[in-house]
């Protein structure tokens, strides 16, 4: 039953934190279904549909059983649900470190202070890069994060050229360049990071490599 204080969600687990910059750190994923965006190389694509409808207060004591300081609200997109901001907020309440992972094509300006940010801004070769949402950019505050999923060298440009435009490195406190790893060896993207001499941190997936690439935490 759909109610007015609640969210539709896919899962929420225990895991290690596979990116950005709490990586390694154990956390608790509250993962909400849906999303607006199909990039080409998403890998939760089951978080599109289906989900149970579960009340805020609910989410927020399954969270909390996990007694766990680290708490990541993703997709999907969860922005994509107006409920996820009051969740949030909860969630912050509880003395919780909590982090959102949104795919920039939906505002950001309503997201409580206190929550971390990873804004991931789409490239190319993500077949979605015309759904940025680049006023977001202007929001970044020092806790949040950047991060561009890069397939190839065309998208590692681009990037580089958004690095520089928006002078990201000042403007967020990480920016992370991931590769995608089904199409660009994270070694290619290492050896161009270095040799231009980026403000970045290189980021791989740890979760995949832990549990293997079909592992979607």
């Amino acid at each position: 039953m759909i109610t007015p204080d609640s969210l539709r969600i896919t899962e929420i687990f225990h895991s290690l934190q596979g990116e950005a910059r709490s990586v390694g750190i154990p956390t608790v994923f509250v993962r909400l279904t849906g999303c607006p965006l199909r990039c080409q190389y998403c890998d939760t694509a089951y978080a599109f549909e289906g989900g149970i409808q579960h009340a805020l207060p609910d989410i927020v004591q399954t969270v909390k059983e996990f007694d766990c300081d680290y708490v990541t609200v993703t997709g999907g997109e969860p922005l994509a649900q107006p409920n996820c901001l009051p969740l949030l907020s909860l969630l912050c309440d509880q003395g919780l470190q909590v982090s959102l992972e949104t795919g920039g094509a939906m505002p950001i300006d309503t997201v409580d202070e206190r929550v971390s940010v990873v804004l991931d801004l789409k490239t190319p070769g993500s077949d979605e890069v015309g759904r940025n949402r680049l006023q977001n950019i202007a929001l970044l505050k020092p806790k949040d994060q950047v991060k561009f999923v890069i397939c190839d060298r065309k998208d590692y440009e681009w990037s580089r050229s958004k690095l520089l435009e928006y002078n990201l490195a000042e403007r967020a406190g990480e920016v992370l360049f991931s590769p995608s790893h089904e199409q660009l060896s994270a070694r290619d993207l290492a050896e161009w990071v270095l040799e231009d001499r980026l403000r970045v941190r290189l980021q791989l997936q740890l979760h995949k490599i832990l549990w293997g690439a079909e592992q979607g935490r």
